[in-house]
C-alpha cells in the first residue's frame, strides 16, 4: 500500500510563486511514475505534469515554461514548483503515483491552491 501526502498549497497573488511537496510512503519504486493533477471549481481533474523514474518530464500546454516537476526518490518525495501563477492556476492540486502501466493508481488527498488576481 502507497500514501501519498501533499503540503504547500496556500493563496498567492498572481505573478507569485509556489512550491507544492508531496511525500509517499509504503513500498515505493523507482519506476513508479509520479503525477501532478488539478481540479479547478466546476471542471474536471487534469493532468498537469509527469516524471517517471528515470527523470523524464512532460507537462500540459497551460503550464508549459511556469511549473517545473522534480522527484527525490531518496526520499520518496516529489515537487512541483510553480511560477508566474495565473488566477487560473486556482485549483485542487493531487498527486498520483502511477504503477504496472498506470494499472495501479494511487491519490493523495490533495492541496488548495488559490490564485488571486
Amino acid at each position: 500500500q502507497v500514501q501519498l501526502v501533499e503540503s504547500g498549497g496556500g493563496l498567492v497573488q498572481a505573478g507569485g510563486s509556489l512550491r507544492l511537496s508531496c511525500a509517499a510512503s509504503g513500498s515505493i519504486f523507482s519506476s513508479d511514475v509520479m503525477n501532478w493533477y488539478r481540479r479547478a471549481p466546476g471542471k474536471q481533474r487534469d493532468l498537469v505534469a509527469t516524471i517517471t523514474g528515470g527523470g523524464s518530464t512532460n507537462y500540459a500546454d497551460s503550464v508549459k515554461g511556469r511549473f517545473t516537476i522534480a522527484r527525490d526518490n531518496a526520499k520518496n518525495t516529489v515537487f512541483l514548483q510553480m511560477d508566474s501563477l495565473k488566477p487560473e492556476d486556482t485549483a485542487v492540486y493531487y498527486c498520483s503515483l502511477y504503477r504496472d502501466g498506470g494499472l495501479t493508481r494511487y491519490w493523495g488527498q490533495g492541496t488548495q491552491v488559490t490564485v488571486s488576481s
